[in-house]
């Protein structure tokens, strides 16, 4: 890209040709106002707030839709320049009801503060202001369209990142009104991003709206805690409550952009029914008691049931969204008892690649590379409602090339496909090694005689060699593998399809997990087959044989398997026949207060500290941003505590940070190893039968989100999972 020299206020910059005047001055910290424009959305200027002198033209200009050119001479700051800044000023409060006293964007409003410098305090216009009624957009979203200055982010956001038009504008001039052409309510899983765009107080959050003011509020950043992608997020809080959630910069993760779920998530930790204290059920009777009596009570019946059993009849499961090093504690305590029975995946069926001693989980490519690839390959991918914000990469790498799809069923996409076939679920593998055929037809140099030799039988038709090709022409390509895949009979057979795939037509590939860390709690060792960073350990049993075939005894850390699992309804048949279980919860409802033995509350995700591990294995680290109530501990001191009360060495940590420190070096040591896949079985079809989707829901898929009452009451939350009747079987 060719480069330009220019001026801004005396500076002189290099600046790329075709950039626009704004975006030079953003970069060298040149402040410019406005309201229209986004760096994230297209060039609308129609707020003409960033008017701005150029040297050669007789009138100023607007920065945002103004491109650089060799040797342009420009000023912010002089007479010419803020008299048009002024005028804008003066006619955008013509109509604004200037009411910022009631207003829930007072003191972080960009008219607010910009009518400061650019505003008069007496104003020419004597006529009334027009009054325009507030819409409906649902539980999310609260309005107050007289406020609206016609900006136009709201409806750029929709049409241009999400590929879903529910706002626009209709009406002329001062008439213009912004919303949903026929009233109904946004259904988008990231809709409330609307509300960080909004310049003014139009479009508000609704579940905090009039609960602080801004000043009040404290800032702390975090990472959310509910899709694999980890997004980064600041957390707003007043007097140790979170008032609000908002999405914290990061163009490597989520951009600037944050789902409804991650966003609004927060409420069940003030909301919900919490458990305060520790708990013990005596005839039938929950009793609280003090931490110690918990414990001891804990203590002993690990002891009685391990001991008698030699650890073969007491088990642990593992809650997807457990922090790195609550997992990490976790398994140290089971396996300092000689008990190998743990792991975090119940929504997973083949287990056959257990004995691997595979370390990583997820992709093999950076998350930000997927807005940019040249061709996508989705396979078995519900991503617009299992990972929101990577749906919105998908949709921008459309703008440079193809996105294709193997789905078994009806997706909801946000983006156009070039390329579908919907095989029945369980003839997904066989479908997807006939794309294997198509490239290894092409290019026949590449995958061994083996492989090969597997792949005779394979037939393929057009349809399947378009997929290779386009994969195989891209210059950037990757396959993606959605959640449903690590849920299907066959899913290690379909990976090592994506492998080889991958192989062959010089693309990367990788594949969704359940909760935010599945890649933490896997290299932790909360699995039954490998300790800490891929040590190997004494085979336990998986999560299906301790849910399905009954133990004495359990411990539950941070998740309810009588919901999230895929043997729900025998996961909760062993709980009740169980002689103990010991639950490490944030919440006292629900099922599991009826079938558990003691309670433990444990703090939750925004009130302790920890690392997650997202699916393009980044560390994330973060602290607590708020005080948990009650007696509520955060969940590594307890299993800590339970470790030294079990006499188990290594439970010496006096800080989350040092189980961190110790994990990341002996990571680092390791070297990420990586094991191959080993050929599968004769390639055939799975058991129909087994094949059933049995999607939790987009606000199903943990404890926090099923009790956010905004999210529950959105359309998403009854209309989401597809119903099976649209399932092919």
């Amino acid at each position: 890209m060719g480069k330009v020299n220019i001026e801004i206020d005396g500076k002189k910059l290099v600046a790329d040709v075709g950039s626009m005047i704004i975006e030079v001055a953003d970069d060298a910290n040149i402040v410019i106002p406005r309201f229209c424009y986004h760096k994230k959305l297209s060039v609308a200027a129609n707020c003409r707030m960033c008017m701005v002198e150029i040297a050669s033209a007789p009138k100023a200009l607007p920065a945002c839709a103004t491109p650089v050119a060799e040797g342009m001479v420009i000023k912010t700051k002089t007479q010419k320049a803020i008299d048009a800044q002024k005028s804008v000023m003066e006619f955008l409060l013509i109509n604004h009801p200037l009411d910022c006293p009631v207003c829930d964007q007072g003191g972080e409003c960009e008219l607010q503060d910009l009518s400061v410098g650019y505003g008069e305090d007496i104003s020419l216009y004597v006529e009334g202001k027009r009054v325009v009624q507030d819409k409906n957009l649902g539980p999310l979203i609260a309005t107050d369209m007289t406020r609206c200055i016609h900006c136009t982010r709201c409806v750029r956001f929709g049409q241009e990142v999400v590929g879903i038009r529910e706002m626009g504008a209709t009406g002329r001039g001062e008439h213009i009104e912004i919303g949903t052409y026929i009233e109904s309510t946004m259904d988008s899983e990231v809709s409330a991003n609307i509300i960080d765009l909004c310049p003014v107080g139009a479009l508000t959050a609704k579940p905090s709206r009039y609960r602080a003011r801004a000043w009040e509020l404290r800032q702390l950043p975090s990472v959310a805690a509910h899709d694999c992608l980890g997004s980064n997020v600041n957390i707003h809080h007043r007097r140790g409550e979170i008032i609000r959630v908002v999405p914290r910069e990061n163009e490597a993760v989520n951009e600037v952009w944050l789902s409804d779920r991650d966003r609004f998530s927060y409420q069940a930790l003030s909301e919900g029914e919490r458990l305060l204290k520790p708990r013990i059920k005596k005839e039938g009777q929950w009793q609280e008691c003090d931490w110690q009596t918990a414990l001891n009570f804990a203590v002993s019946e690990m002891k009685r049931i391990i001991g008698a059993s030699k650890g073969d009849n007491f088990g642990a499961i593992i809650g997807n969204n457990s922090t790195l090093e609550e997992s990490f504690l976790a398994q140290r305590l089971l396996r300092g008892m000689d008990c190998h029975n743990i792991d975090f995946r119940t929504r997973r069926r083949d287990y056959s690649a257990d004995d691997k001693g595979n370390v990583r989980s997820g992709f093999n490519f950076p998350l930000q590379d997927l807005s940019e690839m040249d061709a996508t390959l989705l396979v078995a991918g519900d991503v617009r409602h299992e990972q929101p914000l990577a749906a919105l990469r998908v949709r921008k790498s459309t703008g440079y090339g193809k996105v294709m799809a193997i789905n078994p069923f009806d997706g909801e996409y946000n983006f156009r496909l070039c390329q579908e076939i919907q095989p029945q679920p369980h003839q997904l593998a066989h479908e997807f090694a006939r794309v294997l055929a198509a490239a290894n037809e092409a290019n026949t140099d590449i995958l061994s005689a083996e492989t090969k030799e597997w792949l005779k039988e394979v037939n393929f038709e057009a349809s399947h060699s378009k997929i290779a090709d386009e994969l195989t022409s891209g210059e950037q390509s990757c396959i993606l593998l959605g959640v449903y895949v690590q849920e299907h009979p066959q899913a290690e057979m379909i990976n090592w399809l994506a492998e080889q795939v991958a192989k062959i037509t010089g693309s990367s590939w990788g594949y969704m997990t359940q909760g935010c860390n599945a890649a933490g709690n896997k290299l932790a060792g909360a699995v039954p087959n490998q300790s800490a960073v891929g040590g190997r350990a004494t085979l336990g049993k998986n999560a299906k044989q301790m849910l399905t075939e009954g133990l004495k005894g359990y411990l539950i850390h941070n998740c309810e398997p009588d919901i999230e699992s895929l043997w729900a309804d025998e996961a909760l048949t062993s709980f009740q026949n169980a002689e103990c279980v010991i639950a490490l919860t944030s919440y006292a409802d629900g099922r599991m207060s009826d079938y558990a033995t003691v309670m433990l509350p444990i703090a939750g995700c925004y009130e302790t500290s920890g690392t997650y591990i997202n699916v393009e294995g980044r560390w994330q680290t973060f602290a607590a941003a708020v005080a948990a109530p009650g007696e509520a501990r955060p969940a590594w001191k307890i299993l800590r505590v339970l470790g030294n009360l079990l006499d188990i060495n290594g439970f010496e940590y006096e800080s989350s940070t040092q189980i961190h420190d110790e994990l990341k070096e002996r990571f680092e040591l390791s070297g990420d190893k990586k094991v191959s896949r080993k050929i599968p079985e004769p390639l055939c079809d799975a058991n129909p039968a087994e094949t059933k989707r049995d999607s939790l829901g987009l606000y199903m898929v943990d404890p926090m989100v099923r009790r956010a009452k905004a999210l529950q009451k959105t359309p998403k939350a009854s209309t989401h999972p597809i119903s099976i009747s649209r399932v092919k079987i």
